[in-house]
Formats: C-alpha cells, structure tokens, sequence
C-alpha cells in the first residue's frame, strides 16, 4: 500500500505485485549501465577512510587479550608486568561486560557477555591500553592468566550423537512431507551418500576494528560494521545505556561476507575503555584473532537421499545436516534452504541439527546455507544421473517444479532452465566425454555443471532523498557499501529518477544518524536500499510536477531538466531552496504469497595431474537471473567473487581445530588457503534479462550471494567427470584423490 506520511515519507508495504517501474520510464538511461564505481577513485587515491583510519586527538590503542584454553574458568589474570611498562595506559578487564561472541547479524539483543567462564579458545578477555599500537601489542604478551581447567567438547565426531534440534530461524530446522522412506525404497533409482564440509572463515581483507569516543555521555563508535541499523541496538544493550546515546559510523567496509554483520568483542572492549579513561580507544584487531573470536561458517555432515522412476523423476528428496555451534546459540547453518524449492518431489525429508561444540561461534558467512548445502544436493544429483545414466542438465530439466513442492504457492519468477540452456551452449557442454575418459598426457580432463538458487529476500529500510538549491540530489541512509557497489547502485536509481547526470548526485552511507537501511546481508542489500531511495525518489517527482504546475504523467526529467506541456524548465529554478523526501519499505504479503529467489548455472572444466592428483580450474562461467541488473560491471563482480569462492570451498579451504581444545590451527591467510591469482583461471559472467514484479519497485532480485551457490559444486562435479573419483569430503585436496588415479 502506498501512503504519504508526516515528513514526507512514502512508504510501501510490498502486499501486492508494482508492474509498474520507474526505472523502465523515466529517460536518464543509466540504471543498469556498467558505470564505475563512484566511490573507486577514493578507494585507489586512498581516501576512503575505514574504520581504523580516523584521525581523532588523544588516541588511545587498544590490544585484545585472548583465552588461552578451550574450556574453563578463569582464576586470576596478573597484569602488573603490563601496567609496568613504558607506555602502557590501563589493562582493563571487565569480566561481565565484556563479549562473549559476536552477535548474529540483524539481531537487536547484545551478544552473550560474561568471559570469566571461557567459552573457546580465544576468547577475549581482556584489554590492554597504551600510547601506541606497539606497545599495547607487547604488554599484550606480559598478561599471564591462570585457569581454573573445564571439561570442553572440541570433537565433532565424538559429540556427533548427541545433537539436537534448534529452535527455528529463517526455516522450520525440520521438514517432513509424505513417506521418504516408502519412496526410497520404491524407487527404481536410489542416490544415499554423505557429504562433509569443514568449517570455514570469512577472511574478509579489512579486519575487525573499532575506534570509540564518548562525549557528553553519547558514544561514537567507528566500526566495520554491516547492518549499523541493528549494531547500534546491539551495542547500547551490552553497554546499558539508551539506543539514543549510541552512533556507529561505517562510511566505508573492506569485505565482510556476513562476519561483520552483528558487533564483535573489539568494540564493546573499546568503549568500555574509551569510557573508563575518558578518551578515544581504537582496538583493531590482529588477523589471529579475526580467526579466533569472530565467526566461522559451521562444518557440516549432510546426508543426501535421492530416489527416482526409470525416467529420472524424483519422488523422493532427503537432506539431512549435521552442523554445530556454542551452548546456548540459536543459529544453525541451513543447509536445506535451497533443497525446499530447486526440484520437485513428493517425499521429503529436509533436518537441521546442532551439535553442541567449545568452538568459536557459528553464524552468517556468505549465502549461509546454499553455499555448502547446494554442495551435497547438486553432487547429489550428478551421482543420481550417473546411475540412471542420462546428462545431469536433463536429470535437473526432468524435475522442474511448476510451483513451489512444499508451499504449493507460484515462482514469483524463475529462469533456472534457461540459464542451464544458455550455459550450455555457450561452455560446450555437448562436447563432455564419459568419466575419466579425457586424458592428455598426464592430466586428466573433465567438465561439471550445478544449479544455483538463493532465496531473495526483502528487509525494512529508509532512505532520505534531498535535491539542493543548486539541483543536485543528496541521498542518506545508514545502509552500507562492503565492496558490493552501494553508492554506486544508489547514485544510478536516484539519478535514473531524478533525471540527472550521476556526477550531480551524492550519496552518504554508513552512519546511523541517517534513516536506518536494512544493511549489507542475504543479498537484500541493493534491492531493500535501493527501493526505499526509489520511494524517496517518487515522492520527489510529485513535488517537482507540483512546482511546475504539471501532470506528472507527462513530465519527463532528464539531464537536470523538467519537460512537460512543451516547457524545459532547469530543476534547480523549480526547487526553490531545496526539498526532501524519505521512502521507507517493508516487506508484505508477496514474500508468502511466491515464492522468490535468484537462479544460476554454474559450468567448470578442470584439469587433473593423474600422477600427483592436482586440480587447476582451468575456465568457468556462470550464468544468471536475479530480476532487474542494477549495473551490469558491479553484479558481475559479485558473481566473479562468488565463483571464486566456490573454488576455495572445493580446492582449498578449511579451518583446522585442534581436537585438544578447539583452538583453530590455522588462524591466518598463511595457514587459511584462499584462492590466490594462480588458483583462478579467467571466469565469464553471463546475465539473462528478467524482471520480477513481485519483488520490489525495481523489479530486481538479490545477486550478492548468488554465485557462490552451487560454485563449489560444479567444481566437484567437473572433478569426478575427469577422473571418475567421487570425493565427498570437501575440500577435494590431492591427497584424497591418489587412490583413485590410474596406476602409474
């Protein structure tokens, strides 16, 4: 519904589907155009300031002092040889106030606090405050800490039947619809395989920081932060005073893939001390201990049960996963988020499960759920069309659902098909030879294909759109840019409605004095964002076309001009001193009424060594649909940087923890191997034109996480088509693939 509210705030509650757009009438032709960045030239010059960049007076540093066991209770923390040297301020530890984990993202609770019972190894429990980074860092080392030792549970498998089914979140953790059992055993073909993926980090290059200062009893807290929205709240809980009193500023993000979408033990340590010694503290925290005391991505085991008739129709869907997390959290990775709605099938069996673990925290790490969980169902299904013995693009094009198998409601838009045909084609898929068949000298050659889906969902947000006397466009909201390209998309919508060259218009983000966006995660960010600046934007139009005295129906704005009635009258003689406008959206009926997501399709050709078991991706392409393309350069650099990802969950990355205490072994980049240059052939990006009216005004769809689903699976897939070695057990190093090779 559409409503105009004191302030001047258009507001809409997305109950009903928007045909219209503005994005496809108005005449500035930008939205969708593959413009640069805006904010690019700051990044290389050097002059985007990130969290840790700020230049306040009186600076305080800040170094974080970490558990050094798995388990247990802490009985005295000695700081006198830390206090004693030069340039050392205050070692402060506040035992109940302190983090115990970092929050999940969106939530508006504070975090679990209290530290003097050690959760995990490396915890932080404390923080030592100097004159400069390197000394705070020093007398970090002098702090000895004698514990009072626990009973932890640092082994998955050891703990493994003790798990237990969590509360729900964003889907029910169980799911059971008609006999899976009955159809498995009914069915001509059958698929019952286990796959396992290791925990994971989100490695983002900026690490956790916090700059804090008080003044007149209200904090300021510089972070690197997602959702400023929600990690205000979470900030003012832990801290005990009001919401009011509380103002995080994340003008710029270097990366976060969900680890930085609630706060982190850094800053509340930092405002603490900030408060106590009465100036500013920044605690930036050291790469270790981004692994130690942030978030990671659960491992999973995750049991696929395929079962199908002779023509490859399946009739049964089983996925049942295993992850885990700390006492006492509600979130589970959920694997089967995608396994709900990608295929048809009447029996089905979809289960989340947690393990309790003296790990660090589990939370949100890019596409949580459909990056690990498509692994299984899409290895899944290329094993069931290997015994069926058909092309596993015809086994997905075989169960096509018509409508949503479990809610029995419509796709609001779904492309899944086409973007498997398009791919196809355009890779060579035709030219696949039977498993481990290609060889060429000594590598063995094959290709891989997996679907991608990730649910598109729509957030609260609200965004101020104010035009200057001289007729150029200011946007404000608190939402964030973490590399995606949000002043950039932001810019061209305001600048597509408005009808001015994307130079007149400015955008400020990141800092919760502005309206509160719904922030940068599950790929809601541009579409919730961008629509709340659209609204803004609407209401605009109506002011402009009353100032001109005109029917706004045939008024066009292009290039800082009003047309209409044969006049062209400058915008900045119709805006007097200025006006402004706030658009707020909320998600509606339409989220239940279809079923939404973004579709892909993922195409790898690998190389394998049939002497040493090494892979080399040697090209990989993804094509995909997710409604309106904002702009074409940064949605394709979304999904490069999802493809790549996969390529690390396939080949590479895994986070060690030492089944002594749970400590994570490899706890920097060193040890925690991302894909690097030589890991990543040169990947191709197609999109497919589609438009979801159901979605939003701008009929676009989230992208964000879109091709890191399914990525890793392709990947596995072009593997075994090389060598005909199925490994289930990511990631798919070398040494699991030796056995199966040919003889030397």
């Amino acid at each position: 519904m559409f409503g105009f509210g004191s302030g001047d705030t258009n507001s809409l509650t997305m109950n009903k589907s928007h045909p219209e757009s503005l994005l496809d009438t108005s005449a500035q032709d930008i939205i969708g155009k593959p413009i640069d960045r805006i904010d690019g030239p700051r990044k290389v010059s050097g002059k985007a300031t990130y969290a840790a960049e700020y230049a306040l007076d009186n600076v305080a540093y800040g170094f974080l002092v970490r558990a050094t066991v798995g388990s247990g209770k802490i009985k005295t923390l000695d700081a006198e040889r830390a206090k004693a040297m030069p340039g050392v301020i205050d070692v402060i530890t506040d035992y109940a106030s302190f983090i115990r984990n970092p929050q999940q993202g969106g939530e508006t609770t504070a975090p679990t606090q209290g530290v003097e019972n050690v959760a995990y190894h490396g915890e932080i429990i404390a923080i030592v405050i100097a004159e400069s980074y390197e000394v705070a860092r020093d007398a970090a080392m002098q702090v000895k800490v004698d514990y009072e030792p626990g009973e932890g549970r640092y082994s998955f498998l050891a703990h493994r039947e003790e798990a237990e089914k969590p509360k729900p979140q964003q889907i029910p953790p169980h799911h059971s619809q008609g006999d899976i059992d009955k159809a498995m055993a009914e069915a001509t073909h059958t698929i019952d395989v286990t796959y396992t993926t290791p925990s994971q980090n989100s490695a983002a290059m900026e690490p956790h920081a916090s700059l804090a200062v008080w003044e007149d009893g209200a904090l300021t807290l510089y972070g690197a932060y997602q959702m400023p929205a929600s990690d205000k709240q979470q900030l003012a809980k832990a801290l005990g005073v009001s919401a009011s009193k509380v103002r995080i500023v994340a003008a710029y993000v270097g990366g976060g893939f969900g680890s930085k979408l609630g706060i982190a033990p850094e800053s509340v340590a930092a405002a603490i001390a900030a408060k106590r010694l009465n100036r500013p503290v920044k605690a930036v925290m050291a790469r270790q201990q981004v692994f130690d005391a942030t978030v990671r991505r659960s491992n999973t085991e995750q049991r696929m049960r395929l079962g199908a008739d002779a023509n490859g129709k399946l009739s049964a869907i089983g996925h049942e996963t295993i992850t885990s997390n700390l006492p006492g959290e509600d979130f589970f990775e959920p694997a089967g988020m995608a396994t709900h709605f990608l295929y048809e099938g009447e029996n089905r069996l979809i289960t989340h499960d947690i393990v309790r673990l003296d790990w660090l925290l589990s939370g949100s790490m890019r596409a949580p759920g459909e990056a690990v969980g498509l692994i299984a169902l899409e290895g899944a299904m290329d094993e069931l069309a290997e015994v069926i013995g058909i092309d596993p693009i015809e086994l997905r094009k075989r169960n096509e659902p018509a409508v949503d198998p479990e809610k029995n409601i419509p796709y609001s838009s779904r492309s899944l098909i086409p973007c498997l045909d398009a791919g196809a084609a355009k890779f060579g898929w035709r030219n696949r030879k039977p498993a481990g068949t290609d060889r060429r000298g000594d590598w063995l050659y094959g290709i891989g294909v997996a679907s991608a889906a990730r649910s598109n969902m729509l957030q609260k947000s609200a965004a101020k759109v104010s035009i200057d006397g001289q007729g150029k466009a200011i946007v404000e909201t608190d939402m964030t840019d973490i590399g995606t390209g949000t002043y950039t998309i932001l810019g061209q919508i305001t600048a597509e409605i408005l009808g001015l060259p994307i130079e007149d218009v400015t955008v400020h983000l990141g800092d919760t004095d502005a309206p509160p966006g719904a922030g940068s995660g599950g790929s809601w960010g541009a579409a919730s964002s961008g629509s709340s600046v659209y609204l803004a934007c609407e209401a605009l139009r109506k002011k402009i076309a009353r100032a001109m005295d005109v029917d706004e129906a045939g008024m066009t704005l292009k290039d800082g001009l009003v047309i209409a009635e044969n006049r062209s009258v400058p915008l900045r003689e119709l805006v007097g001193k200025g006006m402004e406008a706030t658009g707020e959206i909320t998600g509606g009926h339409q989220e239940k009424t279809f079923n939404q997501a973004s579709y892909g399709a993922h195409f790898c050709e690998v190389a394998v060594n049939a002497v040493t078991g090494e892979v080399r991706v040697k090209r990989m392409l993804g094509v995909f649909t997710a409604g309106r393309i904002l702009n074409e350069k940064t949605a394709r650099s979304q999904c490069l940087g999802g493809l790549t990802f996969g390529i690390g969950a396939a080949l590479s990355e895994e986070l060690v923890h030492d089944p002594r205490n749970g400590k994570v072994v490899n706890r920097d980049l060193a040890e925690y191997h991302i894909p690097v240059n030589a890991d990543v052939p040169q990947l191709e990006v197609e999109f497919l034109f589609e438009r979801d009216i159901q979605a939003n005004p701008l009929h676009a769809k989230g992208l964000g996480e879109l091709g890191i689903c399914g990525a890793a699976a392709a990947v596995g897939n072009a593997i075994y088509n090389a060598t005909g070695v199925r490994v289930r057990d990511y990631p798919l190093t070398l040494d699991k693939l030796l056995d199966g090779l040919p003889a030397i």
